[in-house]
Formats: C-alpha cells, sequence, structure tokens
C-alpha cells in the first residue's frame, strides 16, 4: 500500500524528503534512497516519493522508528586525521570518521553528517551538522563557498604555472573550474603549496597537481568558508557558536557567501583545548570568584626580630662587673658606654640657651 497522492490544490506543507533532511535523518539525496526502498512510512502507508507534501512528520517513521522532531542546526568543526574514511561505514572494515567522533563529541550530540568529504589519506577541517538542509546547501557549487587546501608536494613547477590554474583546467575530459593557487615556500624541489577553489570535485587537488607533475605527500584542508581550522588538534571536534552558524545561513544563496570574511576569533578553537563551551570563560579555579576582579593578597607584616635580652639570653654588649644589676646602676649598659671619648661635646639638648 502507498501513500495517497495529493489532491489537486491541495499542496500544502513542504516536501518530506526536505522535512527529513532538516531533522537529521540523512541528506536529502539519500532520503530519497530511503524512500525508494520502502524504508519510511506515514503510519502503515509507505511512502513513494520524495515529493510527498506534509505538515510536520507526526506518525512518520524510518526503518520503523518514529521520526523526532526536528532539533536546532548545530554545527561542528572536526580536525580529520588521515586514514579515516568520510563515511558512516566502510564495507573493507576500514576505520571512519565516526570511530574518532565516538570520544571527540560530547555527550548527548544528534546524529551528525559530513559537510563535503575528505579522502582516505587528506587531513584537516571536517565540516559536521544535523541540518540536511543545511548540508545540502553548503554542498551546492552554485553556493560558491571556498575551500582552502595546503599541499606538500615534491617536484619542479613555477609560480607561473599556478597562476593559469586561475582559468581553470581540463583533465582527462574533466573541467575543473578556478583554482586560486600559490607558491608559499620551497626547498629543493619540495615545496607547500595554497589552493582555494570552490567546487570541490572528488580528488579535485590532487589530480591538478599530479597534472603538473607533482607528487602530493600531504594534504591539509585549513577552511571551509569563514570556518578555519585554526589551532584545533588533530582527532579533535568543537562546536561552532549558534550565532556564527546563524550569521553564515543568510550568507546562503547570495553573492555574501562566497566573500563572507573568515571568521577572526579563536573561541570554538580555544574553547575546544579549555574543555569549555564556545563563548563562555573558562571555569574559574577552586577558591576564586568570577564575579569581579581577582583583589590582591594583603601583605603580611615582617616578623620583628625578638631582643634577646627581652628573652633573658646572654648578649655581646660589654658589661660591667659589680653593682647590683639594677636599671641604672653601674653595671647596666648605657648607649656609647665604653667608646674611647673623642674630648668633643656631645650633641645639644633641647630647650632655651642659658
Amino acid at each position: 500500500m502507498s501513500a495517497p497522492s495529493e489532491p489537486s490544490g491541495a499542496r500544502t506543507g513542504e516536501r518530506i524528503a526536505k522535512l527529513l533532511a532538516r531533522a537529521g535523518i540523512a541528506s536529502r539525496r539519500e532520503v530519497e534512497r530511503l524512500i525508494a526502498e520502502g524504508r519510511v512510512k506515514i503510519g502503515d502507508v509507505v511512502v513513494t516519493t520524495p515529493a510527498t507534501l506534509l505538515a510536520n512528520l507526526k506518525g512518520v517513521t524510518v526503518d520503523g522508528q518514529a521520526v523526532k522532531t526536528a532539533e536546532a542546526t548545530r554545527l561542528f568543526a572536526f580536525h580529520k586525521p588521515s586514514g579515516l574514511i568520510t563515511a558512516e561505514r566502510d564495507p573493507a572494515g576500514r576505520p571512519t570518521i565516526y570511530t574518532a567522533l565516538r570520544n571527540a563529541l560530547p555527550p548527548g550530540t544528534p546524529r551528525l553528517m559530513p559537510v563535503g568529504r575528505l579522502d582516505l589519506n587528506t587531513e584537516g577541517l571536517l565540516l559536521l551538522t544535523n541540518d540536511g538542509e543545511l548540508k545540502r546547501a553548503m554542498e551546492l557549487p552554485s553556493s560558491g563557498i571556498p575551500r582552502t587546501y595546503r599541499a606538500r608536494t615534491f617536484g619542479e613547477v613555477s609560480q607561473a604555472q599556478l597562476e593559469e590554474l586561475i582559468e581553470g583546467i581540463e583533465i582527462d575530459g574533466m573541467r575543473y573550474g578556478r583554482i586560486d593557487a600559490n607558491m608559499e615556500r620551497s626547498t629543493g624541489r619540495n615545496q607547500w603549496i595554497e589552493l582555494k577553489l570552490s567546487e570541490g570535485k572528488n580528488r579535485e587537488v590532487r589530480r591538478v597537481l599530479e597534472h603538473l607533475g607533482l607528487q602530493v605527500s600531504r594534504l591539509l584542508r585549513i577552511s571551509y568558508g569563514p570556518f578555519e581550522l585554526l589551532d584545533l588538534p588533530r582527532g579533535a571536534a568543537v562546536e561552532i557558536r549558534q550565532v556564527d552558524v546563524e550569521r553564515f545561513r543568510k550568507t546562503l544563496g547570495s553573492p555574501g557567501a562566497a566573500s563572507m570574511a573568515p571568521l577572526t576569533s579563536h573561541d570554538y578553537a580555544r574553547a575546544r583545548v579549555r574543555r569549555t563551551a564556545p563563548g563562555r570563560p573558562a571555569r574559574e579555579p577552586e577558591g576564586r570568584s568570577g564575579d569581579g576582579p581577582r583583589k590582591a593578597a594583603a601583605k603580611k607584616p615582617l616578623a620583628r626580630k625578638p631582643d634577646p635580652e627581652k628573652l633573658g639570653l646572654e648578649t655581646s654588649r660589654p658589661r660591667r662587673q659589680g653593682g647590683g644589676g639594677k636599671p641604672g646602676g653601674p653595671d647596666s649598659v648605657r648607649p656609647g658606654a665604653g667608646r674611647p671619648s673623642t674630648g668633643k661635646p656631645g650633641p645639644r639638648k633641647p630647650g632655651p640657651r642659658k
């Protein structure tokens, strides 16, 4: 039994494929595949077309599991190490990005989908989101979102050859668009090259550089649109601030998407290192209050050295023999006692002259 078709003039709501993608079930293309396989139902009725219109996802199931209400859009930056497959599972049993994400993401994180892909041996910035619509919009070449890579290569190449890529290039019948490539530094036949492109076709960077006669020994993506890798540790993930996600979403579908200035704040990268939420200050050490500036500690007075005479101890001061030892007696010690006389009168005592 299939879902009934929509009567003429009753087209209300949104396409079920779009709603399921927004709910984080999968990308819109993947949702269409799920529908074609008969894995999506409305109640007991199998959905047969992704164009089915719904006001909401109430009663919709995928593989027998009820679809939850779409959560707020979330976007994470992940530093993908080399040697991981950008897929949920691999038939050959190789480790995937989700193997590393188990320890990199905080508990309770919703199901995330990668925005684009990085090859097995390519490392660097990989964005992940729970919003299939945002994922699709960021992947479309028409969005014009620039991606920046750094490649370590071996071979002979000149800056003039790299500058020719700005006009695009065709390799084995495949046309690659505009690439802004610049030599960063070189040592002999080894060099680091930075490349900025906006299409992101399969293995595009490697194929273009190999076409120029270069061997690529390392490839790293350092930015995707305004989101940068910064100092995010390898294998770590951090959530991008909601305000930055919404600001970026507003530029999609407009010329500003390609020219939006990169985020200058390193908050989300530092937040992962501090293990705190982005936008929140690091946890104050115990014993300190974050409500105001730290007060300077009060200085303790220096301890005064005790008087040996008051403690009844021997002193090195000379004493005269004899007398009763009474204060003011013959063996009491007076200032200047025992000093040779100079014949000069001492200082005058205060008072009127006589």
